[in-house]
């Protein structure tokens, strides 16, 4: 158990600033949801920052856009913005870990996190983010397990001389039994 910890702790140590995706799509509060629709479909996001002057107050998303204005047959380009938002919006600071944000995500049962510093929102993270950098780190972890074990013995038929072995080996992805290994590191 203390091995998944271990690991945990590695993943889990990675700076935000890392992973985040920097000057994220915004739209103020008194835009309407068809301009913010046009907003994430040209940044090709799933969602807004909404800001009232230059201070983030909610967030808007295709769900939100989805369940409140398509599902209700609401005229987009007439419904605000500030209507449909999600508040409070959940943030989190610049010096976070992704440990961090992906506890935040659990607790507040978000999928999307601004990341801000000094009341100013500088980026998103998101689960898919978070999912990136666990995926990319376990295939790490996966290969310097590969290259760290012993070597494996197993039975079967050489590759080189057809002989049945029960000590054949990897090397230079043929299976050999004792004698050819021996009689490649002569070569």
């Amino acid at each position: 158990m203390s091995g998944t910890r271990e690991t945990m702790y590695v993943e889990t140590r990675v700076p935000l600033k890392e992973v985040m995706r920097v000057n994220p799509t915004t739209i103020e509060a008194e835009a309407t949801v068809a301009k913010a629709a046009a907003h994430m479909c040209r940044d090709e996001v799933g969602s807004c920052i909404v800001l009232s002057g230059n201070v983030p107050i909610g967030i808007v998303s295709e769900q939100d856009m989805n369940c409140k204005v398509v599902a209700r047959d609401l005229k987009p380009s007439s419904v605000y913005v500030r209507d449909i938002m999600s508040t409070p919006l959940i943030t989190i600071e610049l010096d976070k870990t992704v440990g961090e944000a992906a506890q935040m995500m659990i607790k507040h049962r978000v999928r999307r996190l601004p990341v801000v510093e000094n009341g100013k929102v500088l980026g998103m993270v998101t689960v898919r983010d978070l999912l990136g950098v666990a995926n990319e780190l376990n295939e790490i972890m996966s290969d310097l397990i590969v290259i760290n074990r012993e070597e494996n013995y197993a039975m079967g038929i050489c590759d080189r001389c057809g002989k049945m072995s029960d000590d054949l080996t990897p090397m230079d992805a043929v299976m050999l039994c004792k004698e050819c290994r021996e009689e490649e590191r002569l070569r």
